[in-house]
């Protein structure tokens, strides 16, 4: 089934979620995972990981063996319900009342559940109804008259909570009062607290006791609880959210009694869920924040609460304000492990002060396997009978480079591909132009590329993300696809923000993305590498002939080339940013050995740079350590830019010129420049790399010229290299190595490192989304 894809083992009969709640999808019980102090577990995964697909999944498998409840905490259903009365009603109430009617119509083992504590909550904050009267108290009230005790057939069953049927009783004491009062009045209070526990039987008024007396402020006292209560709620802020939190709990007290009565212990399985899908909204963050505040005060329950989270570290509210290095990880789990890891909460003194985090299990949504990714995409390819098996292994490439195994990604780019034929010499991102046909939608097809971005960015924005710059999100994000570190990035927001009142920083969009689930990256900016491929796409395509794209590479180029000459002002004139002198003769090593400041081996850098957020740091000329940004220095910078804007025969130019006397330092420099992405329309670069293209000039310029191409092809990682290209690029170093100039032999060991690596479809220059890359393989 497509809904399981990538979760058998969670979901099967000896899988996680068959542990954690006690019982398998075949209704076999099952030793219980963790307890009586359970973990609230949060699925970590950016946008297209699964997270709601696996809730989803567990809600169909579980729900007809034990009581699961699927709660969208995003949906706008509970804000709209509490509209028409917000001083009686909010969106957090209106979703607990959703759980709990459920459940009271569920028919599983051991029937319906009753919920006579929160109903007693919910039934005092009815007091805050607009309309004032006694009469509209007692209408709001019996909305939820249906909560507190079981029905049967032949009436109320014996021993529950309440003595009597409640239907009209809570309405003839307050119309008892013969007047319209104030609904914050202690009068109407104090008759639907009489109300209240006159239904009550004596267990139920020690219950009530028991819950509301526990209330800030109660002292032990439930009717001054109650009252509190009510005016918290009113009070709104967070006041509100003080007694929304309790009425969550009240209703997990209710859930707790169901099942450790004499006649539920003897009757009643498993565990009861509860499944938070869009948990990292407001309605979700507070749901799990009540829960996790009250297990940590010792508040003990059995009810299993599995919420998402974008974050890796499942959310900046788990760690007390604590800056990430001094973060402590929750634990975590993940399935590709094996078996669930042990689990416990601390318990020395500090315990109570621990961060919520310390109540929290993460587990990391699964990636698929190359495995997986291939039978997904073989499966749907066997539906439209392809030509031939050249044409699928090349789709299952390109889905697994533009998909990195992110599972939503895989199901859209293989249902588009079924019957797509990749083009002859064909770069991955062809396949974002095969038209997808979505159900619902009639004949209506688009390029899964525009479905991809209303999915993952559209349907999906940063929860945090200001309201004024939601109609522009896209937009920004697709300039971005270009930049590299926080420096370019505020050049380009810069200027795609004139004439806004409201701007955001590379900071803010940073901090946006890292919320949202998406990786970062020490080279790129947008550090997922197939979301930054279909920004690529969709950037060259805003407007005719890539103009939107030249533009952004042109505004960078421009920009680096004025830093660069600035530098070069303040050193008294003469040198560009990478220090080699400019129009004249390069820096000069001892033959044989590393260049002072080169700092990188010839195999290319290692992932070690700047971080997404932290502005790059250019070394100065000659001063000997590596910089820390996505680039060594402002000129590759700038020649990245250019090198896709137009300018190869520039870019060529400079490498041949700087190449004698720094081979290393060059091989470093011509991998930052190389790592860009290729422009939409043909594509030249392999015939080019071969000798195919003519090319004016010396030899050392036309083998350069080769080489830049082939190392590019290498590089931009969306198209396969394979024994073809490694062939090229250890001729092409190997002709340089004999080459006539300073150094030249060092390249020799060069030629047979980056084809090793080429042949076998590795990165030249490692980086986090390229390691990504290399582990689907």
């Amino acid at each position: 089934m497509c809904e399981e894809l990538g979760f058998e083992k969670l979901l099967g009969e000896e899988g996680f979620f068959a542990r954690l709640f006690g019982r398998a999808p075949s209704g076999a019980g099952r030793d219980l995972l963790y307890g009586p102090d359970l973990p609230v577990v949060l699925l970590t995964g950016g946008p297209g990981m699964g997270k709601g697909r696996l809730l989803r999944a567990v809600r169909d498998r579980f729900a007809a063996k034990v009581p699961v409840i699927h709660l969208d905490c995003a949906s706008p259903v509970y804000a709209d319900r509490a509209d028409p009365e917000p001083g009686a009603r909010s969106a957090t109430t209106e979703a607990l009342v959703e759980v709990a009617r459920r459940l009271c119509t569920w028919q599983g083992t051991g029937g319906s559940f009753a919920f006579p504590r929160l109903f007693a909550g919910l039934a005092m904050i009815a007091t805050g109804v607009a309309e004032g009267t006694p009469e509209a108290v007692a209408t709001e009230a019996e909305r939820y008259e249906d909560l507190p005790q079981k029905q049967r057939l032949r009436g109320l069953s014996a021993g529950d909570f309440w003595r009597g049927v409640l239907r009209g009783t809570i309405r003839n004491l307050l119309t008892t009062l013969g007047q319209a009062l104030d609904p914050y009045s202690a009068a109407v209070s104090n008759a639907l607290l009489d109300a209240l526990f006159e239904s009550l039987a004596p267990r139920g008024r020690a219950e009530l006791g028991r819950i509301y007396g526990a209330y800030p402020g109660a002292a032990g006292q439930p009717r001054i609880g109650l009252r509190i209560l009510a005016a918290d709620f009113r009070a709104g802020g967070e006041a509100r959210e003080v007694a929304e939190s309790f009425l969550f709990r009240a209703l997990r007290e209710d859930l707790e009694a169901a099942y450790a009565a004499p006649i539920g212990w003897l009757r009643r399985v498993g565990r009861p869920g509860l499944l938070l899908d869009h948990a990292e909204s407001p309605l979700g963050e507070q749901l799990l924040r009540a829960v996790l505040t009250d297990r940590r005060g010792g508040q003990r329950d059995r009810v299993v609460i599995v919420g998402t989270a974008r974050r890796p570290d499942g959310g900046a509210f788990l760690h007390g304000g604590l800056p990430p290095e001094e973060v402590t990880p929750p634990a975590e789990y993940r399935p590709a492990d094996g078996a669930p890891p042990a689990w416990s909460r601390r318990t020395d003194e500090a315990a109570d002060r621990a961060p919520l985090a310390d109540g929290v299990l993460l587990l990391r949504m699964p990636l698929l396997t190359g495995d997986q990714l291939r039978r997904e995409t073989v499966r749907r390819q066997q539906r439209a009978e392809p030509e031939g098996g050249t044409n699928r292994r090349r789709i299952d490439a390109a889905v697994a480079r533009l998909s990195g195994g992110r599972p939503h990604t895989v199901i859209r780019l293989a249902e588009a591909a079924a019957a797509f034929r990749m083009p002859p010499d064909a770069n991955d991102r062809d396949i974002l132009d095969a038209p997808l046909r979505l159900p619902g939608d009639g004949t209506l097809e688009r390029p899964v590329a525009d479905v991809l971005l209303r999915e993952l960015i559209l349907d999906q924005l940063p929860v945090r993300l200001p309201t004024e710059h939601h109609a522009h999100w896209l937009d920004l994000l697709t300039h971005l696809s270009v930049a590299h570190d926080t420096e370019c990035a505020d050049v380009l927001l810069r200027h795609h923000q004139q004439g806004h009142l409201h701007h955001l920083t590379a900071h803010h969009v940073s901090r946006l993305l890292t919320d949202t689930g998406w990786p970062s990256c020490e080279r790129h900016f947008i550090g997922d590498f197939g979301l930054r491929q279909l920004l690529v796409h969709r950037l060259y395509g805003l407007s005719p002939d890539g103009a939107a794209w030249h533009a952004d590479h042109h505004l960078l180029r421009d920009h680096y080339a004025r830093r660069a000459a600035g530098e070069a002002g303040d050193r008294g004139g003469g040198a560009s940013g990478d220090g080699v002198p400019v129009g004249g003769a390069p820096r000069r090593g001892a033959s044989g050995g590393r260049v002072p400041g080169d700092g990188v081996p010839a195999g290319g850098a290692s992932g070690a740079g700047a971080s997404r957020g932290r502005a790059p740091h250019y070394r100065a000329p000659g001063d000997g350590t590596p910089g820390d940004g996505a680039f060594r220095s402002l000129t590759a910078h700038r020649m990245n830019h250019h090198l896709v804007s137009g300018g190869v025969d520039d870019v060529v130019s400079h490498l041949a010129a700087t190449l004698p006397g720094r081979p290393r330092e060059w091989c470093a420099e011509l991998l930052e420049i190389a790592q860009a992405p290729y422009p939409g329309g043909a594509d030249a670069r392999r015939d080019r790399a071969q000798g195919l293209v003519p090319v004016d000039g010396p030899p050392l310029r036309r083998t350069v010229d080769q080489l830049l191409h082939a190392v590019w092809l290498c590089e931009e990682r969306t198209r396969p290299t394979g024994k073809e290209t490694a062939r090229t690029l250890a001729k092409l170093l190997d002709l340089l190595s004999i080459m006539d100039f300073e150094g030249a032999g060092l390249l020799s060991r060069t030629a047979t490192d980056w084809s090793g690596l080429a042949e076998n479809e590795q990165p030249l220059l490692r980086c986090t989304c390229t390691e990504q890359l290399r582990r689907r393989r």
